[in-house]
């Protein structure tokens, strides 16, 4: 990557802010166009919501009852793509919401139908309404007071982080330079007032440079009107952020292959509980926050709320001392005019154009990144006057897709990459090893991204290339010493290093834990 920085002599075609979803999309989607690509990310790949989501790749059920059928539409024609371009990380996953009132089973059946007539070619599986026993031998853990039965539908889960880290290498492979840790701190512009590159820094040298670029893509998500202000101090802002919490339990609580969905909360939005890398994910909260943080952190009233709507599904209830981690993520929803609720904003995307030329991508959800890619490229490209050329991602398949059914247990992830890092393994035996009792992570897969994956840091590998912060903070923590002693053999850590990067650790891991 920094080889392909040094060697580049004219303006890049389009440089791209932000390395989330959405930023990394539009790298791939511009690269595989065969246009010159610089994305710079001021953290890690993911660090951001990317990494922080529900895990699903869906069309959106409580979208459908919004009435926002084209969204809906468009995220399950998504939804079949992604599966199709990247088998490795993307699976169909049943869902059943159960039912206790006589009205439910007519009122979810019909629009879970509506939902699965809308997949067309791109369904995931029939849904039907399920009796009471049914309901139960899916979900063991239930609880039976009043249950009447249910409904099944089908949707997709994911692993969001290590779907980025895929996309990094795809659009890698297509041409792209893409660097983390290197943050944008200004923003240049030409003669006539025009946005016309970046000045950039990086976070582990110091050094500064800048670039040039035909146009500049802002793709920061919940930190787009920060990167807005560069160009415009007055700019409106565009972004009203909001956070979804998460709390992750042990199997117990869930122990079937199942997910339950839950469509109605007392603040407004579905929960899920969901079978997960061995574990159970259950969120997510709706709550307006004032702005947005690299590292939020839940608030104990979301902490409460989701044991609390929890208990009242489960038949073991789950208590603090229950939760393995907890996480924050922010959405980073467009602002709506009036006093609009954050659960009731479009998940639609917005490509919006300031006077300085600075073109902002915002809004959307994961499912749907590939297409926002597509419409924003298109819409820099007329911009920039660069030559048109269609998008090819529809087929594009997404890096270790190709040969990932021979990869088994979590190695599964890596799909076409699993063989190389057990070639790793048959070199040296220790490597084999895994990191913690609790959690089946290899150190193995430390060297790997160390090496292959631009990890930089003990949280890039214990929280995105791996997942075991998410699932296990406790364990995770266990593991920091032995991975930060890995990392530091591959990218030559002295011992302050070591001890600077264990204490950054520990103290982003105190707030996965759920205190009792």
């Amino acid at each position: 990557m920094r080889s392909r920085l040094a060697a580049q002599r004219k303006p890049w075609d389009i440089i791209v802010v932000g390395g989330g979803a959405t930023g990394v999309g539009v790298a791939i989607d511009a690269a595989a166009r065969g246009y010159d690509v610089l994305l710079l990310e001021q953290s890690d790949f993911g660090k951001g919501t990317s990494s922080r989501s529900t895990k699903l790749v869906h069309g959106g059920v409580r979208y459908l009852e919004q009435g926002d059928i084209g969204l809906v539409l468009e995220a399950l024609k998504e939804r079949g793509l992604l599966l199709q371009n990247a088998p490795h990380l993307v699976r169909d996953l049943a869902f059943i919401v159960p039912n206790y009132e006589w009205w439910e089973a007519p009122f979810y059946g019909f629009g879970l139908k509506l939902y699965q007539l809308l997949a067309g070619r791109y369904g995931f599986g029939k849904s039907r309404l399920l009796s009471r026993e049914e309901t139960l031998r899916e979900l063991p853990n239930i609880r039976t007071e009043g249950l009447r039965g249910g409904a099944i539908y089908y949707d997709g889960q994911f692993d969001d982080a290590r779907l980025l880290i895929h996309m990094v290498f795809t659009a890698f492979e297509q041409g792209a330079t893409l660097l983390n840790y290197v943050e944008v701190t200004g923003l240049t512009k030409d003669s006539q007032g025009f946005v016309d590159g970046v000045v950039a820094r990086d976070r582990e040298t110091g050094e500064e440079f800048g670039a040039a670029g035909r146009v500049v893509i802002n793709a920061t998500g919940a930190f787009s009107d920060d990167l807005r202000r560069m160009a415009e101090p007055s700019a409106k802002p565009m972004i009203a952020p909001s956070q979804g919490v998460h709390l992750v339990f042990s199997r117990e609580f869930l122990p079937g292959t199942s997910a339950i969905m839950v469509p109605h909360t007392s603040d407004g939005r579905v929960l899920f509980a969901i079978p997960w890398h061995g574990h159970v994910l259950v969120g997510t909260t709706d709550t307006p926050v004032s702005g947005a943080t690299l590292d939020p952190v839940a608030q104990e009233a979301e902490i409460d709320f989701i044991l609390s709507t929890a208990g009242q599904y489960l038949a073991k209830a789950p208590t603090r001392d229950d939760a393995l981690s907890v996480f924050a993520g922010i959405r980073p929803l467009v602002r709506a005019q009036g006093g609009v609720s954050t659960a009731a904003l479009s998940r639609d995307h917005v490509i919006h154009i300031d006077t300085s030329g600075l073109m902002t991508i915002c809004g959307g959800k994961w499912t749907t990144y590939r297409h926002m890619a597509e419409d924003c490229v298109d819409q820099a490209a007329t911009l920039a006057q660069l030559p048109e050329r269609p998008s090819s991602t529809r087929q594009l398949k997404i890096h270790g897709s190709e040969g990932s059914s021979d990869a088994s247990g979590h190695l599964g992830v890596y799909g076409s990459d699993a063989a190389e890092v057990l070639s790793l393994i048959k070199k040296d035996k220790r490597l084999g090893e895994v990191l913690h009792p609790a959690l089946p992570y290899l150190k193995a897969e430390v060297i790997w991204a160390a090496r292959q994956e631009m990890a930089r840091t003990v949280e890039d590998v214990l929280a995105r290339r791996t997942r075991a912060l998410f699932l296990d903070a406790r364990a995770a923590l266990n593991m920091a010493s032995t991975v930060a002693d890995l990392m530091g053999s591959e990218l030559n850590w002295d011992e302050s290093s070591k001890t600077s990067q264990l204490a950054s650790f520990r103290d982003l891991a105190a707030s996965y834990l759920v205190h009792l």
